[in-house]
C-alpha cells in the first residue's frame, strides 16, 4: 500500500467516522509501511495512537483490507523514536516523551474551527468593544499583561466567534505555535479516557505542550471535582512556563456555581470582559454585514428599506436568533419568487416576532409614550383629536406596529376601537415626519431605547 492509496481510503473514513472525528483523529495520521502483514502508521503522540486504536482500529482496518488484503494488524506509533515490536495488535511504543513532537504539531486534538468566525466578520459595537480588543491583543501571539483571558456573557453574544477568530488568527501569524482549541466538555471526556486507559502522562503531556490554551464555556466542568483538579494543575504549569490561556464561560468566574474556590481564584487573575447584552445600533450593524453575505448567495434578491432597522429593533436577545431570522427571511424569499418586504417579513417570522415580544406589549407602549409627553393615558386613546393627544397616539401606534406583532385591527381595538386604516394612517404620518421633523426622530429614538431596557 502507498501513501497514496492511504489518502483515498482516508477519505473513505471521513464518511465512515464523521468530519470531526477525522480531523481529530485520522487526518494525523501518516502511513509508513506495510510488511509481514502489518501495517504501520505514524501519529504524533501515543495519546493519539492509543486512541486511535481502541476507537477506529476496526474502521481504518477494514479500508485497508480493500486495498491490502494480507494486512492483518496495524501498528500506531511516534516517528523517529518507534519501533515495530511483537505484541498486541496496534500496540504504540516509544523510547522517550512524545512532547517534542506534539509541541510541533499545532492543530493536535483541537477541535474543528468554524470558518465563518474570523475577526473580520466579527461586527463591533460598545457591547463588545473592549472584548474584541483584548481579543485582538491576545491574537497578536505576543507577550501580554494579562493571563488569562477570560471571556463571558449570554447566549449568543460572540464569545465563541472571539475565540474563533483568535486562534485563526494566530495559526496565520505563527503557524509553528503550538495553539489548542477545545471546548470544556471535550477537555473533561479526554481526562476521562486518559485516566481509564491508565494513559493520564501522555494526557499531561499534550496539555503542557501548548503554547496557547483556549477551552470553552468552562462552567461546564463545575461540580466535576477530579476535573477541575486537573483543569487547575494544567492551568498552573501553563502559567508557569508564561503560556497564554483564553477561557469562555456563561457567566464571571465568581458566579459559577460548584466552581472550586481556587479555580475561581485562578480563572479571576487575569482579564475578565463582559460581552454585554446587543444594542440596537450593533444589531443592526451585524444585519448589515450578514446581508452582504446573504447576497453572495441570493445576488438578485431585493429588500425593502426599513426591514432591519425593524429586525433589529424586535429581535433583541440573541444573535444567533437575529442571524437565522435573517437566514430564514431570504432562503424563503427565494423560494416563493418574492422581494423581502415587511409584510413577507412578518409572515415568514411570526413565531420569532411573537417570541421575542412577549415582554413588551401595546399597553406597556401606550403608557410610556403617555409618560414622555406628560398627558394622561384615557386622553391618548380616547376620542379627542386635539394634536397635543393626537401625535403621542401616532407616534404610539407607530412603535407598537414596529415593536410588537400585533396586527393593525388589532392595534386598533386597543386605541379605542379605531378602524384599522386609521392605524395605518396614523404610522405613515410617523414615518414621514421623522424624516421632516428631528424633534420626532428624538422622540422615537428615546421611547425606543427606554421600551428596550
Amino acid at each position: 500500500m502507498t501513501e497514496e492509496m492511504w489518502g483515498q481510503l482516508r477519505q473513505r473514513l471521513r464518511k465512515t467516522v464523521g468530519q470531526n472525528n477525522y480531523t481529530t483523529w485520522i487526518e494525523p495520521i501518516r502511513f509508513r509501511s506495510a510488511v509481514d502483514g502489518i501495517a504501520l502508521f505514524d501519529v504524533p503522540t501515543n495519546f493519539l495512537g492509543n486512541y486511535v486504536n481502541q476507537n477506529f482500529a476496526d474502521a481504518i482496518l477494514h479500508e485497508v483490507k480493500t486495498a491490502e488484503p494480507d494486512i492483518r494488524r496495524l501498528k500506531f506509533a511516534v516517528p523517529a523514536v518507534a519501533a515495530v515490536a511483537d505484541g498486541p495488535a496496534g500496540e504504540t511504543t516509544s523510547a522517550r516523551p512524545a512532547t517534542p513532537r506534539a509541541a510541533s504539531n499545532p492543530t493536535l486534538a483541537t477541535a474543528p474551527l468554524d470558518t465563518r468566525f474570523t475577526f473580520d466578520t466579527f461586527v463591533v459595537g460598545k457591547p463588545n468593544e473592549l472584548a474584541h480588543a483584548a481579543a485582538r491583543r491576545v491574537a497578536e501571539g505576543g507577550p501580554v499583561t494579562f493571563n488569562p483571558l477570560f471571556l463571558y456573557g449570554g447566549v449568543g453574544l460572540g464569545k465563541t466567534h472571539l475565540m474563533h477568530a483568535i486562534a485563526h488568527e494566530l495559526r496565520q501569524r505563527k503557524p509553528g505555535m503550538n495553539v489548542l482549541y477545545l471546548s470544556a466538555e471535550q477537555f473533561m471526556y479526554r481526562f476521562v479516557q486518559a485516566l481509564r486507559d491508565r494513559k493520564m502522562m501522555d494526557f499531561k503531556e499534550i496539555f503542557r505542550s501548548v503554547d496557547v490554551l483556549m477551552v470553552d464555556d468552562v462552567q461546564f466542568i463545575a461540580g466535576k471535582g477530579s476535573t477541575q483538579e486537573e483543569f487547575f494543575h494544567t492551568f498552573n504549569a501553563l502559567v508557569d512556563q508564561n503560556k497564554q490561556i483564553i477561557i469562555s464561560g456563561d457567566r464571571a468566574p465568581g458566579e459559577i456555581k460548584d466552581m472550586e474556590e481556587r479555580v475561581k481564584s485562578r480563572l479571576q487573575c487575569g482579564l475578565v470582559v463582559d460581552l454585554h447584552p446587543t444594542d440596537y445600533e450593533l444589531r443592526l450593524g451585524i444585519l448589515q454585514s450578514k446581508v452582504e453575505q446573504q447576497r453572495e448567495t441570493y445576488p438578485d434578491l431585493e429588500i425593502d428599506e426599513g426591514v432591519l432597522e425593524f429586525l433589529a429593533h424586535r429581535i433583541s436577545t440573541n444573535v444567533r436568533v437575529l442571524e437565522g431570522a435573517l437566514t430564514r427571511l431570504f432562503a424563503f424569499a427565494s423560494l416563493v419568487g418574492r422581494e423581502i418586504n415587511m409584510e413577507l417579513t412578518q409572515d415568514c417570522l411570526s413565531d420569532v416576532l411573537r417570541a421575542s415580544e412577549r415582554k413588551l406589549t401595546v399597553e406597556e407602549i401606550q403608557r410610556r409614550v403617555s409618560d414622555h409627553y406628560n398627558i394622561r393615558l384615557s386622553d391618548m386613546i380616547g376620542p379627542k383629536r386635539l394634536r397635543s393627544y393626537a401625535r403621542p397616539r401616532q407616534v404610539a401606534m407607530y412603535l407598537c406596529k414596529r415593536m410588537t406583532s400585533r396586527s393593525l385591527p388589532e392595534i386598533g381595538r386597543r386605541f379605542g376601537g379605531r378602524d384599522h386604516t386609521t392605524v395605518m394612517h396614523g404610522v405613515k404620518r410617523i414615518e414621514e415626519l421623522k424624516v421632516q421633523d428631528g424633534q420626532i426622530a428624538e422622540d422615537l429614538e428615546l421611547l425606543r431605547r427606554a421600551l428596550e431596557e
